[in-house]
């Protein structure tokens, strides 16, 4: 028995229509879904990068101070009070290298925040609903 629920969800191009409309509503929803979760991704490797190179100017401050109390137990006297100092100095400027290396490699895989491939699937989906 034909009911008018069952003749209006098969009526031919207009149940076509609504089935594609919402299949591109929903569609639209799963790419603003993409694109958030790719933004996080991002913004949290930003973070991280942000994080590291802030790790990197602190430890380039202690190094520096190191440094400056190298310079003055030099002058001081050249026993091993001087190196010991130069080499904690040393130590503190090389963590501080690798990680602001490290900070601007995460920084640069992070930037521009565009999520890329919700761009990308939007543009292919609008070339197909194109056609």
């Amino acid at each position: 028995m034909h009911t008018r629920a069952a003749d209006a969800t098969n009526s031919g191009l207009g149940g076509a229509a609504r089935q594609v409309a919402e299949h591109a509503s929903s569609l639209a929803r799963l790419e603003l879904e993409l694109a958030g979760l790719e933004l996080k991704r991002k913004v949290a490797a930003l973070g991280a990068g942000l994080a590291l190179g802030l790790g990197a100017a602190v430890f380039a401050l202690f190094g520096l101070g190191f440094l400056f109390a190298t310079i003055a137990a030099a002058f001081e006297t050249f026993l091993d009070v001087w190196l010991s100092l130069l080499i904690t100095a040393g130590i503190l400027f090389t963590a501080a290298g690798l990680l602001g290396l490290t900070a601007l490699t995460l920084i640069s895989r992070a930037s521009p925040p565009v999520p890329e491939q919700a761009i990308e699937e939007a543009r292919r989906t609008t070339e197909v609903l194109r056609r």
